[in-house]
């Protein structure tokens, strides 16, 4: 059976030009693109009542209304929605105020087509539509969001896998979301009505990590007041996560392996043992093969648990899921504090995806929910997302302040070189002295502050 193709992505252009909406309406379509039109900003509005595009494509002067209000109006009615601003009358100030209001950028007709294509594509791809599920066949992945190819192999073996009752090993970096994936499972499995019981091997002390599993019975140590019933039992009917296994000690791998085996447990000081019916699902950071090859973890017990082995990608080798999952936090901490707090300035979102994420998707919530904490504006900026990952900001100046800058900053070398003397300094600087003057006059620059008091005292005597 052939793929059906993908929709092409719907674009709302805005223009009162008939040419120009005749142009980028073939230039556009023939790209790829399926596009809508609009003359004035309340035929826009109107649209956008009916339909939701991609993105829109606006320009700044309509017949009706300023485009930056239509702008903020969109704004405010779908935050989440790109728009790129057009106009034949560009300047500097409009577009700064535009781009700090949200826009994803402010292009100045005639523009190369090329670079609006691009600016399209990017702003596609940074901005794409959250996949949240709502769809009953798909609820079994909730929070596992992702339009990654490298995701969508992976849940569609998940799912597979889910319907049998075979051990499956989860192998990935910390905070990839080995816990999230193992909940999927067993939402997706015949055991979903029953409970799900995660345990994070590494983190309980080994004295009680085989209570913990395996229960214990009354007075059968020190503080053991009560029976207690471990989470094989309470996972029964269920599914048993055992998160970092590598960790567990080589002694508890022996009870586990018998527990596999049996079906059964035997609480820590009791006589009998317990049936148990329940799903392994586990799963690690570390490399399995070279701790078995060192004597650290047992063989038998590794092919027990690995039936089934599924490899959750790093972040950084998922990137363009990144917006999606960054806008997705950002809803939700946003909703749990309260804050109005709409989405990510374009360059912010651009600066999350091209971040190396070490700690993964663990990491990614915990920058959103700092920079949620800490906004001030709709738009978190680039400059908090650069504070959360702990970027130095990088000033970025217009070529004609850059110049001003090096201009000074020349000019002070030159002073301090020649110890403030005008004449040395021009001749270094190869310009004339009146020059040179007028130079050090329009950058406030006085040469006696650069001269010591000696020269200055000579200086003084030739003026005298």
């Amino acid at each position: 059976m052939a793929h059906a193709e993908p929709h092409p992505a719907h674009l709302l252009l805005i223009d009162d030009d008939a040419d120009i909406v005749r142009l980028l309406t073939i230039r556009l379509t023939a790209a790829g693109y399926r596009v809508s039109t609009a003359e004035s900003a309340q035929a826009a509005l109107n649209r956008l009542d009916i339909e939701r595009p991609a993105l829109v494509l606006s320009d700044v002067r309509l017949p009706d209304r300023d485009g930056l209000a239509l702008f903020d109006e969109i704004r405010a009615r779908h935050p989440a929605l790109p728009v790129i601003l057009l106009t034949a009358h560009g300047n500097i100030p409009d577009a700064v105020d535009a781009t700090a209001r949200g826009a994803f950028a402010y292009l100045t007709k005639p523009f190369d087509g090329r670079a609006l294509l691009d600016k399209i594509a990017q702003a596609l791809a940074l901005a794409a539509p959250s996949q949240t599920v709502t769809a009953q066949g798909e609820a079994w992945r909730e929070g596992l969001i992702s339009r990654s190819q490298r995701m969508a192999e992976l849940l569609a073996e998940a799912k597979l896998v889910a319907g049998t009752d075979a051990s499956i090993l989860i192998r990935g970096e910390s905070g990839s979301g080995k816990e999230v994936l193992a909940r999927a499972i067993h939402r997706a499995s015949a055991r979903s009505h029953a409970p799900f019981i995660a345990v994070n091997c590494g983190a309980i002390p080994e004295q009680l990590l085989e209570s913990e599993l395996f229960g214990h019975m009354k007075g059968a140590f020190t503080g053991a007041v009560a029976n207690h019933r471990g989470l094989f039992q309470a996972a029964h009917g269920g599914t048993l996560f055992l998160d970092e296994i590598g960790d567990m000690p080589l002694a508890l791998q022996v009870k586990l392996l018998r527990v596999l085996q049996e079906r059964a447990v035997r609480p820590v000081g009791s006589a009998e043992a317990v049936q148990i019916d329940v799903r392994i699902l586990s799963a690690t950071h570390r490399d399995l093969d070279q701790a078995m090859a060192e004597g650290q973890f047992r063989e038998d017990l590794y092919y027990r648990l690995n039936v089934v082995t599924l490899a959750l990608p790093a972040l950084s080798e998922r990137r363009e899921d990144i917006p999606l999952l960054a806008n997705h936090f950002l809803a939700t901490v946003a909703e749990k504090y309260g804050r109005q707090v709409n989405g990510f300035a374009p360059d912010a979102l651009e600066a999350l995806s091209m971040a190396p994420w070490p700690g993964n998707v663990r990491q990614l919530f915990n920058v959103v929910e700092q920079v949620c904490a800490l906004s001030t504006a709709p738009l978190v900026p680039l400059a908090l997302v650069q504070r959360a990952l702990r970027v130095p900001s990088i000033e970025v100046l217009s070529l004609a302040d850059a110049r001003q800058r090096f201009e000074r900053d020349y000019l002070v070398k030159l002073l301090k070189l020649t110890n403030g003397n005008v004449a040395d300094a021009a001749r270094l600087a190869e310009r004339n002295r009146t020059e040179f003057y007028r130079l050090l006059q329009r950058h406030g620059l006085a040469p006696e502050l650069f001269r010591s008091d000696d020269q200055q005292a000579v200086a003084d005597g030739r003026q005298e």
